[in-house]
């Protein structure tokens, strides 16, 4: 996968001749009407929305977690609707932190699309540099913007799944790397879903530990941070995992970035893993 990053100055730069599409991820979890109310409050210039419910998620169902990912096809079917082709350079960008628009990148690297940034800084930073903005639905007139995307033959082996998981907990090959915040990692603290803790043996990497002041930390920094969660294990041997398959696509992102290579998505992650009650679990002390 290829992990690059714009900033904003140079997004404002590259949008000016129209041959980027720029998509805005912006989501609250607590709150899914508030992604798109900010967005036509205020955007990027040419940004389009995307909703991490209605375009970034299948149905959810008594076995999935809370975001599971759509039909491969349907996927496919939902790029080409919003204008990307395999030429298109591609903008994306949330309210700051950049998990929704990892969200995204993964799912886009996932149809073989890898001409793909993330705005550094995201919508904040855009705003803070005092960059222009626009206001109301830039979405209506959707037929001018169809891409050429067809899903033979495109889908990328990028993740796996809760039986592989259940397979590999004795492996000690197989490092899951949880990207949510300590206290929920921990078991001390589940705003979101119905059980508290982690997959056993899972190490925890809050996805925030990417960012300073705001932003991506470099490359160099970020490899030797990671290098020491992987304590001499390959990066091929990781699978990230975190509430329902969201800020764990920041951690792979930034590993991406830092050119640690190959690991992988769980993408069910642990609101899916606790469904099914056979599945142990693990509160920390």
């Amino acid at each position: 996968m290829r992990a690059n990053l714009v900033s904003v100055n140079d997004l404002d730069r590259l949008s000016r001749d129209g041959t980027v599409v720029i998509l805005d991820c912006r989501f609250a979890l607590n709150d899914p009407d508030a992604g798109r109310a900010a967005y036509e409050g205020s955007h990027i210039p040419k940004a389009r929305y995307v909703d991490l419910e209605r375009d970034l998620s299948g149905t959810i169902s008594s076995e999935s977690g809370r975001h599971p990912l759509p039909d491969f096809s349907v996927w496919c079917e939902k790029i080409s609707n919003l204008g990307i082709d395999d030429g298109s350079p591609i903008a994306l960008y949330d309210g700051g932190p950049g998990v929704f628009a990892a969200r995204l990148w993964w799912m886009l690297a996932w149809a073989g699309i890898d001409n793909v940034m993330l705005v550094d800084g995201g919508f904040s930073e855009w705003r803070k540099q005092g960059l222009p903005l626009e206001s109301g639905d830039a979405q209506d007139d959707r037929s001018a913007l169809q891409g050429a995307m067809h899903a033979q033959d495109r889908e990328q082996t990028t993740h796996v799944n809760a039986q592989f998981l259940l397979e590999q907990l004795n492996d000690s090959q197989v490092l899951i790397l949880d990207a949510r915040e300590e206290e929920r990692f921990s078991g001390r603290k589940e705003p979101l879903d119905k059980k508290a803790g982690c997959i056993p043996g899972a190490v925890n990497r809050h996805f925030a530990l990417n960012l300073s002041e705001g932003t991506f930390k470099s490359p160099a920094v970020l490899e030797v941070e990671f290098r020491e969660v992987l304590q001499g294990m390959s990066p091929k041997s990781v699978v990230h995992s975190c509430g329902s398959g969201v800020t764990a696509c920041h951690n792979l992102f930034a590993m991406e970035y830092a050119g640690l290579s190959g690991s992988q998505l769980y993408p069910g992650s642990w609101s899916e893993w606790i469904v099914d009650p056979l599945r142990p679990i693990q509160v920390q002390g």
